[in-house]
């Protein structure tokens, strides 16, 4: 069995739009990466943090990966522990899914160094620890695309059911994330508590036909159906220039445009053939905003937490 091991975690668009809380899926083109040593101490060590500078702890109970691990440790009764390094590629409170990346490497990383490793639900179930650290509440529209790869279904919590829904080949992911910070539970703590019940039937007529056109590659359901009416209207305030960028989006070919998780990122879906447009569109709008951003372009192929070479 090996004793150390490097665990990569793609980040992630939460929500996807229409889908609050059940909805997410992988941006594999940047992510976290997590290097684990099994040590004989039954406890868990992060020995350093780097990458992207942030404000991260090194007391593994107050650390996405480290309480992941501790979750993991207690469940399957562990006489070792682990030692973390954690190289962070994605920012927090960018709305990447940067917290959740973390605990899923983690805890892929540890599964790899068991003699009988465990299936994946139970994972996600010890990553979710984690991500209360950073939320505040249990949520896994980051933690199961991280972990499944695609675009991702969650029904439930404490039984969870996790669906990978496909996606049509072409479609490709737009992410921006402007160089300002907005943290999940701030962008948590405007939702109103109440939704009127025509807005609750558009956004479920658009969940469905959204799901719906993934599945029979119809591109114009996906287009029709990419309007969130509930949670987007509330937080657009919170991200300077939102209305441009989506606008900007849009009329470069999009299939739909919105923020990614809690934000401030915004991502947009769009075929092949338009991403550039899309995102040269997405990021000119926030520089006229006078905010600066980084961009990706990303495939929604299945591709998940995974061991790489150290």
């Amino acid at each position: 069995m090996p004793t150390d091991v490097t665990a990569f975690a793609p980040a992630t668009v939460a929500n996807v739009g229409i889908g609050f809380d059940i909805l997410g899926h992988t941006v594999d083109a940047v992510g976290d990466r997590v290097r684990l040593r099994r040590i004989e101490e039954p406890t868990v060590r992060i020995r350093s943090i780097t990458g992207i500078p942030g404000d991260i702890s090194l007391n593994p109970h107050s650390n996405t990966a480290g309480r992941a691990l501790q979750a993991m440790r207690g469940a399957l009764e562990l006489s070792h522990g682990f030692e973390i390094d954690i190289e962070k590629g994605i920012p927090l409170a960018s709305g990447m899914g940067g917290s959740a990346a973390s605990a899923v490497a983690a805890v892929v990383a540890a599964n790899a160094l068991l003699p009988n490793p465990v299936h994946r639900l139970r994972l996600l179930m010890f990553a979710m620890q984690g991500e209360i650290v950073a939320s505040g509440s249990a949520h896994l529209d980051n933690i199961a695309p991280c972990l499944y790869g695609g675009l991702v279904l969650t029904v439930g919590i404490d039984q969870p059911r996790v669906k990978q829904i496909p996606v049509p080949p072409q479609v490709r992911c737009v992410l921006v994330r402007p160089h300002m910070h907005l943290g999940t539970r701030e962008a948590r703590a405007i939702l109103k508590s109440d939704v009127t019940r025509s807005d609750f039937v558009w956004q479920t007529a658009n969940l469905a036909g959204f799901i719906s056109g993934c599945y029979s590659n119809d591109l114009d359901m996906i287009r029709d159906s990419f309007n969130d009416v509930i949670i987007e209207p509330q937080r657009q305030s919170l991200i300077p220039g939102f209305k441009m960028v989506q606008s900007g989006a849009m009329t470069a070919g999009a299939l739909g445009c919105s923020i990614s998780g809690a934000g401030p990122a915004i991502f947009a879906w769009t075929v092949q053939q338009h991403a550039e447009a899309v995102r040269a569109a997405m990021v000119d709008a926030f520089t006229s905003h006078g905010l600066q951003s980084d961009s990706w372009i990303s495939s929604l192929a299945a591709a998940g937490a995974r061991v790489v070479p150290a």
